[in-house]
């Protein structure tokens, strides 16, 4: 996926065009992404590169523990990453800010090609974006402080999103 202009540098795998060290090579050294958006392609990005820290440090952090880091870097090591597509992104506001982004990222590996439809959710936290990873659960009832660590209960916070 890592495409090379004429002057040697990497075309960010993330599809914006833009060289990997202008766009979301800046969010993997450790710049806050602006927007969830944003997040999301450098999170798919970090896919294309084996960049699993990257990808456990910008998901919601009490959810990090639980994450298989293992197989996360098995699928981003036996993939080859064929795009991203941004269908649509939707900042919710609310304190804190909430935004959901509908994306297809496509890969192949050994049992052919795919293309993965999902509308992640983010929460903004601290100035930086996360991740709300729904394949690991939440532990927290709907009066219970959120997760997020917002200060609101979770049924107004989080929970309309996961």
């Amino acid at each position: 996926m890592q495409a090379s202009d004429q002057a040697g540098s990497i075309s960010c795998p993330c599809g914006s065009g833009d060289e990997l060290a202008l766009c979301c090579g800046h969010y993997h050294a450790g710049t806050p992404a602006p927007s969830a958006e944003r997040l999301m392609r450098s999170r798919y990005s970090a896919y294309v590169l084996g960049l699993i820290d990257y990808l456990k440090a910008t998901t919601l952090p009490v959810q990090q523990a639980a994450l298989d880091l293992e197989s996360m870097r098995q699928w981003s090591a036996n993939s080859i990453w064929l795009g991203l597509e941004i269908e649509q992104s939707t900042v919710l506001g609310g304190k804190p800010e909430h935004a959901l982004v509908s994306f297809i990222a496509r890969w192949h590996d050994s049992e052919g090609d795919h293309a993965h439809h999902e509308r992640s959710a983010f929460v903004q936290r601290n100035g930086r974006w996360y991740f709300i990873d729904p394949t690991v659960p939440l532990k927290a009832g709907r009066n219970d402080p959120c997760p997020c660590e917002s200060g609101e209960k979770f049924k107004k916070c989080c929970a309309p999103f996961i």
